[in-house]
């Protein structure tokens, strides 16, 4: 028999602290709120309320202060709410407090993008990223989440004098089980990142060039992978669509082949150990040979977000790669209503207008390294070509009378040593 049975939803309340102390990443506004709300859409929740709080500086215990704490009790009791989100990072102490205060349970943003996380991550590789976040987020927050803390060996509870004998608290104890298990999880996350060691190696001698897509989340990378190189991933309009990379080859006309890779979206106060878990998936960035940044035109912020993603980059070591800039979803506005960047490409992957623009822009970027040459390599060095397969890209190898008609993308080293077989460059005209 099918159980029909649908889970209920959490009711939840969202609260922010906006305060002049706490640094942009840590506080809250009108933006940071409604981002707050998709995020608990996207994980199946339902928002209820919306309370914002105003303080110089944050309460260190409750963290929004005694009176605003008493105001939302009364509001929870009132709307049967049976969640607390707050989009602050919460210290254990204040989330405990809250607990106390509200007599709800309480998480933050940090914990509402786990949640997120875990129900995405569908590969072998995601789930241990994913596992590996929660265990650095829960052990320095065991103290309030675990009520069996004082069990010793001697009586199991609150020991009389005379009997308290060298225990070990619960406490310790599952601390020193997780640092166990986060060892063991960085361990097999090191596996992973051998294996994508060896994966570019072999991509770096077959010479097929790399290219990340990297966005704020929901930016259309999903729909931009499909549209290029006809993957079928899974895209849709929620936030975190996408978790486990997904990596296409992909056929141009123009300059052979193309490796294609979707990426985890980015967002504003994504957590730092976060950001470390994934680590052996984003650093792929650093490998890539040029970065698609897919930027949502139809989304106000887009500005903002731009400075997220170009932050982050710049934080997993990837500012140094060429990037190429795009605005998707053009689609949804007028021109008159389209952002305006210097040097930017205008695209729809919905209606796939503007992606031969796109190709052509990712092409710019990888010759600015290389040269695209055609030349006539002789029969009679015809073992040349070997070396060309070997050391370059070659897009193509025609037999021709007169010798092999060869199209390739090539270094400044290997360029030299064919440098007898180019077409000359025409002579400057003599003033």
């Amino acid at each position: 028999m099918t159980d029909n049975t649908v889970k209920p939803r959490s009711r939840a309340l969202l609260v922010g602290l906006n305060c002049g102390e706490l640094a942009d990443f840590d506080n809250s506004d009108r933006d940071t709120m409604d981002e707050l709300t998709e995020l608990l859409l996207t994980a199946g929740g339902e928002p209820v309320l919306e309370a914002m709080q105003n303080r110089h500086a944050p309460d260190p215990g409750t963290f929004i202060g005694k009176g605003k704490a008493d105001e939302l009790r009364e509001m929870i009791a009132a709307n049967e709410i049976d969640l607390t989100i707050f989009d602050n990072e919460l210290s254990p102490s204040q989330a405990k407090a809250l607990e106390g205060a509200l007599s709800c349970r309480v998480i933050d943003r940090t914990a509402l993008i786990l949640d997120i996380f875990a129900d995405r991550a569908k590969t072998r590789e995601g789930k241990l990223q994913v596992e590996l976040a929660q265990y650095k987020y829960i052990l320095p927050r065991l103290t309030g989440m675990w009520g069996h803390l004082v069990r010793q060996t001697a009586s199991g509870g609150s020991s009389p004098i005379g009997t308290r004998g060298p225990g070990e608290t619960q406490l310790e104890t599952d601390r020193r089980h997780i640092r166990r298990k986060i060892q063991a999880l960085e361990e097999e996350i090191e596996d992973v990142r051998r294996i994508r060691s060896v994966q570019r190696s072999k991509r770096t001698k077959s010479r097929i060039p790399m290219v990340c897509l990297v966005g704020y989340t929901n930016a259309g990378k999903s729909t931009l992978l499909n549209a290029l190189t006809g993957a079928g991933v899974h895209a849709n309009d929620r936030l975190f669509d996408t978790l486990d990379p997904t990596t296409k080859l992909m056929q141009t006309d123009s300059f052979g082949e193309l490796l294609i890779s979707d990426t985890v979206g980015f967002i504003r106060k994504l957590p730092h150990h976060l950001i470390d878990a994934f680590r052996a998936t984003l650093e792929e960035l650093t490998y890539a040979d040029v970065l698609v940044h897919v930027v949502d035109a139809a989304d106000p912020q887009w500005r903002l977000q731009m400075e997220v993603v170009e932050a982050l980059i710049a934080q997993l070591g990837a500012e140094q790669t060429p990037i190429v800039q795009v605005f998707n979803k053009c689609d949804l506005l007028q021109d008159d209503e389209l952002p305006r960047q210097r040097d930017a490409v205008y695209c729809s992957a919905k209606t796939g207008e503007g992606l031969t623009a796109l190709l052509e822009e990712i092409k710019k970027a990888l010759d600015s390294g290389e040269h695209h040459i055609t030349f006539i390599l002789p029969y009679s060095d015809s073992g040349r070509l070997d070396m060309l397969y070997r050391d370059a890209k070659v897009i193509r190898a025609d037999y021709l009378e007169n010798g092999i008609e060869v199209e390739a993308l090539v270094d400044d080293v290997t360029r030299g040593r064919l440098s007898d077989y180019l077409p000359k460059e025409p002579e400057p005209w003599e003033v």
